[in-house]
């Protein structure tokens, strides 16, 4: 490891602050909605003296309930502005397609069949005109409350030793300075940079089985959609948490420890 930056077992919340993040959750309102109920639960039963909830992006796609699981966030944050969504390449993604849509977008390869099934609209692509159609048809049911919802996400945010965002980060690159493209995109440089970074780095993005817990960032991506787990790392003070939330009700929790 390098001999700056900071290592997860020494990374701290803000004092007083209790911080949660949540992984992809690509339409999978059930997982979502039993997490926010546990985390408000603990929220009222520990009572910490201040909280955020961070969601890490890619709330579309891939998944059967988009549409609602916009639908939770929106109310969310208009709820308590301490809950926060970033961006994930897949939100950024279907602005794209609303805005143009193409038959070889990340949108149309890649889950937003099902996006739009959730709006009550069947996606055809088999042509020009029916993809025209079906897209005209989208942008009639999506609320424009869910437009203006992710035209305002932000790409990241930092809290204490923390950074948050969709992807991860470009190595040696200031985080005031990181680009989005990276942020919502980047992969091979940021995962397999062995030096540690100015903040321990929270992201999703590339999924895997189990979350990832490394020295220098922490991937919480484990693949809800298909895997019925949605997983968020609990942080507070110097504690560091992993909670899983199964599709059969089941909660997990271990401590993050780096290997």
């Amino acid at each position: 490891m390098g001999t700056t930056g900071i290592h997860l077992r020494d990374a701290r919340a803000p004092d007083g602050m209790r911080l949660y993040a949540i992984g992809d959750v690509h339409g999978r309102l059930d997982l979502l909605a039993a997490m926010h109920a546990r985390i408000t639960a603990e929220i009222a039963h520990d009572r910490p003296a201040d909280w955020r909830i961070v969601h890490l992006g890619d709330y579309v796609d891939r998944g059967p309930a988009s549409k609602g699981v916009l639908d939770l966030l929106v109310s969310a944050g208009e709820r308590d502005p301490r809950n926060i969504m970033l961006a994930g390449n897949h939100d950024i993604g279907f602005l794209g397609f609303l805005d143009h849509p193409e038959a070889d977008s990340l949108f149309v390869r890649y889950g937003g069949v099902e996006t739009t099934r959730s709006y009550g609209v069947n996606l055809a692509t088999g042509n020009a005109a029916a993809l025209r159609s079906s897209h005209a048809a989208l942008r009639e049911a999506v609320p424009q409350r869910h437009v203006d919802f992710l035209q305002g996400l932000p790409f990241s945010v930092s809290f204490g030793d923390f950074f948050f965002c969709h992807a991860g980060i470009r190595p040696g690159v200031p985080l005031a300075e990181q680009s989005p493209q990276d942020l919502i995109w980047i992969r091979d440089i940021f995962h397999f940079h062995a030096g540690l970074h100015p903040k321990v780095v929270v992201h999703g993005h590339t999924p895997h089985a189990l979350p990832e817990v490394e020295a220098n960032r922490v991937n919480v991506d484990t693949e809800a959609w298909q895997s019925g787990r949605l997983t968020a790392l609990v942080i507070d003070g110097a504690s560091k948490n992993i909670l899983t939330i199964g599709e059969d009700g089941s909660v997990q929790r271990s401590e993050a420890v780096t290997p």
